[in-house]
Order: C-alpha cells, then sequence, then structure tokens
C-alpha cells in the first residue's frame, strides 16, 4: 500500500514539477517578446522576477537558477524548442537568448 502511495505521489510531483517548468517557460517566452525577441539573459531573468514581485536587486538564487535551467531544458528538447521557439542566436553557451515567432502558434 504505502508503495503505491509513493509511486502515485512521485507522479503527481512530477506533474506538478512539468507544470512550474511550463509556467516559467512561457514567462521567458513573454519576456522576450516584450523585449524585442532576444535579450541577454540576464535582463530576461530580472524581468521575469519583477513580474513575479521579486526585488531584482535581490533575485532568489533558486529562481535564476530554474530559469537559466528551463530555457536549457526547453532549448535542448526539439518539440518544446519548436513550439516555445526559443533559440540561441549565438550558439551553445551563448547568455543572448531569443525567441523566434510563429505566426499561427499560440502557446496556452
Amino acid at each position: 500500500m504505502s508503495k503505491t502511495l509513493e509511486i502515485s505521489s512521485d507522479t503527481h510531483a512530477g506533474k506538478k514539477h512539468a507544470r512550474a517548468k511550463q509556467t516559467l517557460a512561457k514567462r521567458v517566452r513573454e519576456v522576450l517578446l516584450s523585449l524585442g525577441g532576444e535579450a541577454h539573459r540576464g535582463m530576461v531573468i530580472e524581468q521575469v522576477a519583477r513580474s513575479l514581485g521579486h526585488d531584482v536587486r535581490q533575485i532568489p538564487e533558486e529562481l535564476q537558477s530554474a530559469l537559466i535551467h528551463t530555457f536549457e531544458d526547453t532549448w535542448r528538447d526539439e518539440r518544446r524548442r519548436a513550439a516555445y521557439g526559443f533559440h540561441l542566436p549565438f550558439g551553445e553557451g551563448s547568455h543572448r537568448w531569443s525567441v523566434r515567432t510563429f505566426e499561427g502558434v499560440s502557446i496556452h
């Protein structure tokens, strides 16, 4: 019985984590679009933090890491990269993030 509960709670936690990453990816996309489609990741992180009500002079390290990992994970996954349009204009390792817009594509 306890193994069933552990498995179901792990599954639930995994879904919750996936939704949180989707939400962060949407926020990154929105910020990039508001900044003209391209910006240094530091600026993107500041804007997302501000939209979440954080003082940009003291952005939590956890939030910064989560945003960076979300962008990188989405960029590395071909399907998600196509859905969100994430792009590294100067290649892997670059801190310049961009988003490609696709007409008729919306992310909900």
